[in-house]
């Protein structure tokens, strides 16, 4: 499994990780697509972005192995913004290579693109679904 030094291992202040340390040992977790409703929490939508921005920081619109991201939170984007090079794409397999549609991806987190850095403000935002 390629690590991907440098990249982000989580969100900051939250416990959203955006990689992981070692292979599962029971068998690789499986990449699947997984909708986004609009009733998801704001610190949800917020996690997608920041992994977006990471991601595009990382590879841009370059090929990327898997690696050790996190299976979970490419769920999010797979399939959307984020899509499978090869015809015989792999969900089980840690060295399946992805790629960033640009395209759908500026549209979906503008944010992302505008060349800041990828968490500013993360920590300090309040989340909007809280009642406290």
């Amino acid at each position: 499994m390629l690590k991907h030094r440098g990249f982000p291992g989580r969100m900051p202040g939250t416990d959203f990780q955006f990689t992981i340390r070692r292979a599962n040992p029971k068998g690789v977790t499986p990449l699947k697509r997984l909708e986004r409703y609009r009733d998801r929490k704001a610190v949800d939508r917020r996690a997608d972005l920041a992994f977006m921005t990471a991601l595009w920081e990382h590879f841009g619109d370059e090929p990327f192995e898997r690696g050790n991201l996190d299976a979970g939170r490419l769920s999010w984007l797979l399939g959307r913004e984020v899509k499978a090079v090869e015809e015989d794409f792999d969900p089980k397999s840690y060295d399946t290579l992805l790629v960033i549609d640009e395209a759908v991806a500026r549209a979906s987190f503008p944010e992302a693109f505008t060349g800041g850095d990828a968490f500013d403000d993360f920590d300090d935002e309040e989340d909007e679904d809280e009642d406290w």
